[in-house]
């Protein structure tokens, strides 16, 4: 196994995959917020809850430009903060009733675009994807 060969077609999947979830997100935001509130909307719905380092770390964002977002979230009433009841420092972000609607009907609008994509995949193929999916998921991007 040629492991240089191998890390340049994850470079070219990585890139891929960008391009694929630039195509399936496309206009699914709301008007209402920035394109950095959006992908910090979607990875709370995901993770959540979640610290405000966490996005921080993922979103490549510094801990203040974070702040400030989560501030602007905040109040558009689409994230609650919750204090750790332990230690009273540490708080967690989760999505309001406001940010789970919302993002819900991001998430409607790209699987739309998803099942449209896949839709004359072959039920082995798409057996085939999700098994890959996973494998990913467990070997590489855990």
């Amino acid at each position: 196994m040629d492991k240089n060969a191998l890390f340049y077609k994850l470079v070219s999947f990585t890139t891929s995959v960008h391009r694929v979830t630039h195509e399936l997100t496309k206009d699914a935001k709301s008007d209402s917020i920035t394109p950095v509130q959006y992908s910090i909307l979607e990875y709370i719905a995901v993770s959540q809850p979640v610290t405000p380092s966490e996005i921080s770390d993922c979103q490549y964002m510094s801990m203040p430009n974070t702040s400030r977002e989560l501030r602007k979230l905040s109040e558009k009433n689409l994230i609650e903060k919750i204090i750790d009841t332990e230690d009273r420092r540490k708080q967690y972000i989760r999505l309001s009733f406001n940010g789970e609607k919302m993002m819900k009907e991001a998430f409607d609008s790209i699987e739309s675009r998803f099942q449209n994509r896949i839709q004359d995949t072959s039920k082995e193929d798409l057996e085939e994807i999700e098994r890959a999916i996973d494998l990913l998921q467990e070997k590489l991007f855990y």
